[in-house]
Order: C-alpha cells, then sequence, then structure tokens
C-alpha cells in the first residue's frame, strides 16, 4: 500500500525525490503519512481537497481488498 501512495503522489509532483511515505500500524487501521516538498502540497491536496479525496478512496477500496483499514496523512 506504502508503494501505491508513493507512485501516485509522485506522479502528481514537481519533485517526486522529496515524497516519503511512512506507514504507522495500529491494531485495527494503518496510517500513512505522506510528506511532500513544501511547494508541492497544494498539487497534492488539490482543489477543494478533491486531489487528497480521490487518494483515499483509492486507498480505501484497495484496502477493501486486503480486508484492512487505512487512512492517509499529509504532512507538511
Amino acid at each position: 500500500m506504502k508503494e501505491l501512495i508513493e507512485q501516485i503522489a509522485k506522479a502528481l509532483v514537481a519533485n517526486p525525490d522529496q515524497v516519503s511515505v511512512r506507514p504507522i500500524e495500529g491494531e485495527q487501521i494503518t496510517v500513512l503519512e505522506l510528506r511532500v516538498a513544501q511547494s508541492d502540497l497544494g498539487k497534492v491536496i488539490g482543489k477543494q481537497g478533491r486531489t487528497a479525496r480521490s487518494i483515499r478512496t483509492i486507498l480505501g477500496a484497495a484496502g477493501m481488498k486486503l480486508k484492512k483499514r487505512f487512512t492517509l496523512e499529509i504532512l507538511e
């Protein structure tokens, strides 16, 4: 799942080398922390959060297949 988020984020940003995803495993949910360059933050979030919402939807659908819950946090 980490690789999926990395691929999507790298395709969106201007500085793909500064994209990092850190998974934090919990009992019932896995939190994926996405970090991008400050200048690329708007590209990952999108207008009114549409891009971020779409990434979270993909993450939820992929998680259903694996029978696990994932959430995405976009960090500055």
